[in-house]
């Protein structure tokens, strides 16, 4: 019969078994106790330095793995003292520790969509896994995977191979392929009973219609246009993204049960207040719909058109008077887009003017590469001085010629006029791509921010209005990208889920293990060419608004899939390493110095050993000798150059091995991966 005593675990009285360890104890009591090289079945070890506990009958901090309970015991096991104990234990442990909890394409995507799932799973021939994936993060993957440019590819590491992956094309590709099977709906949770309103149907707002219905709520969109999409469908030409891509990805969402209220113009047809009181929650994502003015003399003649303007007529099917010689100010993807239309729209001379040069545009190399194809003309270091007229309407465009200067705050190097010389261009329009605002038309109840956006709590998204939240393009850094509007409409979704269960919303970054490239052999890697994307002709292409790219073939998909180098650790989720060093918000880098040796091997045969990521709790070992009782593992060394490495005394190890594998189940880091 157990003999008991009387302690105390953080002033809770505990009756504990006599015999019992304080971790013992403490998980009897439903209290954890961080640990990392602990096992039940395993004698006690004490290595990591995790399990620490302050007590009042050591003036030490205890080990709760190896010291027993004792009579009248109190043990505090998270006190400042422990605290800092730990944070030390796992900053050592990290500065020793070289792996990629995530892959460099997941963080440099603004939604950490996880690449490197879904390119294993499109390699694999599994679409539907695929999706799921994506889908987690990016709701219109077929639309994104279109139109997206990609901060991903730029983080890739395959690029110091020879070229990144195709992530965004195939993102695009393993969506089709499952809507060629029908409406791909997910499934959702059960009714809330709650409503929320969402302003604006575009990458934001459909995202957090998405989101928010798949938890449960009743979610109603209120859009000011006449179908539903945002710049997605009014602001991208249809050859990049076909609308009725869009709007296969758009009734998935319909599906779901989000209800989409089109032609309802905030201020005329329903107001912010009439809205808060309709729904429990409401969400503002009316993006960011006002060109931006250059404040150039001329700007007020007939024939000159914001971008934004621009394209939006040309997607309800007018047809912008632009004339046969028109010129584009800016140098983003909008003015890539806008040049694109007026070829296609019959301009004759169509010229792109950019203050800077070509190494300094922020639209992607292939927007400008296919524009030079069909036709466009760049001038690059030149910036509209004035906007020339005849009779109230555009007859040309006088150009100041600029050089490049020192660089700005961002590190780009600032364009100043060339003193006197300019350059004259005859023009029927002009068409001013330089940016898009926030239009407060309606929306006066909330408040803005000094660059006149939409201001929210930055983690929150909360507004100063109670149960108001806002996200996207509107909010307070103003427009970007699509994948960033979604980005922010997948947190604010988790902000606005919260609200309406009572409970309180913390957002932070997590702590994460990131692996220096410099630091990476590369060469080991066999040369694969990127996969190029298919396209229809420039001469034949230009002439109409079909989708220019053709696409991946299945064969080349998979291919091009398989060129990832997994850079992401395979047990990421289940790592009690990093786990920890986010509870304790840990500072990775702290000491960093020295590493261990590192390799990896395989030479087990079923079992892949990283010794970057080993942080030498020996629970693999003693697992082992517990286990197969072979002494297959051992630590191999002395002092700080010990490592892990197998000891085969005959053939049949290898064998044993791989029926046991219970060392790798162990393994609190990843370090030991199963092949």
């Amino acid at each position: 019969m157990s003999e008991y005593v009387n302690i105390k675990i953080n002033g809770v009285p505990v009756a504990a078994e006599r015999d019992d360890t304080i971790l013992l104890a403490a998980e009897r009591a439903g209290v954890h106790i961080p640990n990392l090289c602990y096992l039940k079945e395993l004698s006690p070890y004490g290595a990591c330095g995790m399990c620490v506990v302050e007590t009042n009958v050591s003036p030490k901090l205890l080990r709760a793995c190896s010291a027993k309970v004792s009579e009248g015991m109190e043990i505090d096991t998270e006190s400042e003292r422990v605290l800092r104990a730990r944070r030390l234990s796992l900053e050592l442990m990290m500065g020793d520790h070289d792996g990629d909890c995530v892959a460099p394409c997941v963080l440099n995507c603004p939604a950490h969509t996880n690449c490197q799932k879904y390119l294993a799973e499109i390699a694999a021939g599994d679409y539907a896994a695929a999706l799921d994936t994506i889908r987690e993060k990016i709701p219109l993957p077929a639309s994104i995977g279109r139109v997206c440019p990609h901060p991903c590819e730029t983080a890739c590491r395959r690029k110091n191979v020879e070229a990144p992956l195709s992530i965004c094309a195939l993102k695009a590709f393993a969506a089709d392929r499952m809507y060629e099977k029908g409406l791909p709906v997910p499934e959702k949770a059960p009714a809330t009973g709650k409503s929320v309103g969402v302003i604006g149907a575009g990458p934001a707002g459909l995202t957090a219609a998405y989101q928010l219905s798949k938890r449960g709520h009743k979610v109603v969109v209120y859009d000011k246009m006449p179908k539903p999409g945002g710049m997605l469908r009014y602001g991208i030409p249809e050859y990049r993204l076909p609308k009725a891509v869009l709007d296969r990805e758009i009734d998935v969402i319909k599906a779901l049960g989000a209800e989409i209220i089109s032609n309802c113009e905030i201020g005329r047809d329903v107001t912010v207040e009439e809205l808060r009181a309709r729904h429990d929650a409401l969400l503002v994502a009316n993006g960011a719909w006002k060109s931006a003015s250059i404040r150039c003399p001329g700007e007020d003649l007939a024939g000159v058109f914001g971008g934004i303007d621009f394209l939006r007529e040309a997607a309800l099917g007018g047809r912008p008077a632009i004339g046969e010689r028109t010129v584009i100010v800016g140098g983003g993807n909008t003015a890539m887009d806008a040049c694109r239309t007026a070829v296609r729209l019959g301009a004759k001379e169509v010229s792109v003017v950019y203050r800077r040069t070509r190494a300094e545009m922020p639209a992607e190399d292939v927007e400008i590469d296919e524009a030079l194809e069909e036709g466009v003309t760049f001038r690059f270091l030149t910036n509209p001085a004035e906007i020339l007229g005849s009779d109230g309407k555009v007859s040309g465009v006088k150009l100041q010629v600029m050089q490049l200067g020192e660089p700005d705050a961002k590190g780009r190097r600032r364009p100043v006029p060339v003193e006197g010389e300019f350059l004259y261009l005859d023009a029927d329009s002009v068409i001013i791509a330089a940016g898009q605002k926030n239009d407060p038309a309606g929306f006066e109840a909330l408040p803005v921010t000094d660059r006149g956006t939409i201001a929210a709590d930055e983690r929150s998204f909360l507004t100063s209005l109670p149960g108001v939240f806002a996200a996207g393009d509107a909010v307070n850094k103003g427009a970007g990208i699509a994948v960033e509007a979604i980005a922010a409409a997948n947190a604010a979704s988790l902000a606005v889920d919260a609200y309406l269960k009572g409970e309180p919303y913390i957002s932070k970054d997590p702590v994460l293990s990131r692996r220096d490239e410099k630091d990476i052999d590369f060469s080991q890697y066999e040369k694969r060419p990127r996969a190029a994307m298919p396209q229809r002709p420039a001469s034949e292409r230009r002439n109409d608004f079909g989708e220019i790219n053709l696409g991946f073939d299945e064969e080349t998909a998979k291919n091009e899939a398989a060129r990832c180098l997994k850079c992401g650790c395979h047990d990421y989720g289940e790592c009690s390493l990093i786990r920890y060093a986010d509870r304790y918000d840990v500072d990775c880098k702290r000491y960093a110095g020295e590493f261990h040796p590192r390799f990896t091997e395989s030479s087990l045969g079923a079992i892949e050993r990283n010794q970057n990521k080993c942080i030498l709790c020996n629970l693999c070992v003693r697992v082992c000798e517990t286990e197969a009782k072979r002494g297959i593992l051992g630590l191999v060394g002395r002092g700080f150059t010990t490592v892990i490495k197998p000891e085969f005394g005959d053939l049949d190890v290898a064998a044993i091995c791989r029926g046991c594998l219970k060392c790798a189940g162990a393994c609190p880091t990843g370090a030991l991966k199963i092949l």
